[in-house]
């Protein structure tokens, strides 16, 4: 079945089902797709949706929003800027602070082909924000959910928003030796670089699977939709997209639904460790998202950049 067919067979309200008990993270939920999947998921009655904002008062409109979907629901705001791995760290103790269990986390933060430049940290901005920020995130947050995936009748799952761009990586798939620098002197630059992120987070969720098979891990993308991060572009770059992805283009509804789909559908009908387009397709890696040895090197490249960051709280699994 083609995937807009497979597309107009997922009903968000229909086959998502009731959520109630269940405690939910959700990156970037206060704008485009991130605030149209925790819309859906609000709807759905879960105990808690936790949200990382970089402004919790900036946010507050799409908050309320989304608190409006449903009576039992309480809506946690997290200050965290992707940018800055401090920020990351201690968005990480709040929610230890504030839950025990933790069901679902949606990954969908990330930002599109911005002038080369360096996060907080020294690393390049794309990769620096789309990768390594949700890698620290997802590992402070892995205490509580491996915990909950040991509880009766668990279904604990890691949905990170990756991108069909992915195949747009630099040529050998991730420069390693260049990852603290803006990378400016690849020939389309910030394509490549966006690429480079996207691959290191499909990657990066197969890694989590092998090694936590208890947690369904999986990367996502999500269509073509033209959210802020396509409206905000130069005008150069809005035509580069739009004649690269014509007859392809998904309403943020639409967009949101492959998201939804890998966060609740029936667990066996999803590869642990699957990269899914548009409604479930399974799709096989292309180039070097085929390559594990990319994918453990990542991993520990990974490991060792965020070893100042570890976990030195007191949340245990007791």
């Amino acid at each position: 079945m083609g995937a807009s067919a497979q597309v107009k067979s997922f009903n968000a309200e229909k086959d998502v089902p009731d959520l109630s008990g269940k405690v939910v993270l959700i990156t970037g939920g206060n704008r485009g797709l991130g605030k149209e999947v925790a819309l859906a998921i609000a709807r759905k009655n879960p105990e808690k949706i936790f949200m990382t904002v970089r402004s919790i008062e900036g946010s507050k409109s799409a908050l309320e929003l989304i608190g409006s979907q449903s009576q039992h629901t309480k809506i946690i705001p997290l200050q965290c800027d992707l940018s800055s791995l401090s920020t990351v760290q201690k968005a990480g103790e709040n929610f230890r602070a504030q839950a025990s269990r933790l069901d679902l986390v949606i990954c969908s933060a990330g930002i599109m082909i911005p002038p080369p430049s360096l996060t907080k940290d020294g690393y390049e901005v794309q990769f620096g924000t789309n990768h390594l920020g949700h890698a620290l995130l997802i590992q402070s947050l892995l205490p509580v959910m491996l915990l909950t995936a040991k509880q009766p009748g668990s279904d604990v799952r890691l949905v990170i928003f990756t991108s069909q761009g992915y195949m747009m990586h630099p040529n050998g798939g991730i420069l390693f030796d260049k990852l603290r620098t803006r990378q400016d002197d690849l020939f389309l630059a910030r394509y490549q670089l966006y690429g480079q992120s996207k691959l290191a987070n499909l990657l990066y969720a197969f890694q989590l699977a092998e090694r936590h098979p208890q947690i369904t891990s999986v990367s996502i993308h999500p269509g073509v939709i033209e959210t802020e991060l396509v409206t905000s572009q130069a005008l150069l770059d809005r035509w580069f997209l739009k004649l690269s992805t014509i007859g392809k283009k998904l309403t943020l509804e639409e967009g949101a639904r492959n998201a939804l789909w890998a966060a609740t559908a029936d667990r066996g009908k999803i590869k642990n460790g699957g990269y899914y387009e548009p409604v479930g397709v399974n799709q096989d890696f292309a180039r070097w998202a085929k390559d594990k040895n990319l994918a453990q090197e990542l991993w520990n490249w990974t490991e060792k950049e965020l070893e100042p960051y570890k976990i030195h709280d007191t949340w245990s699994f007791s």
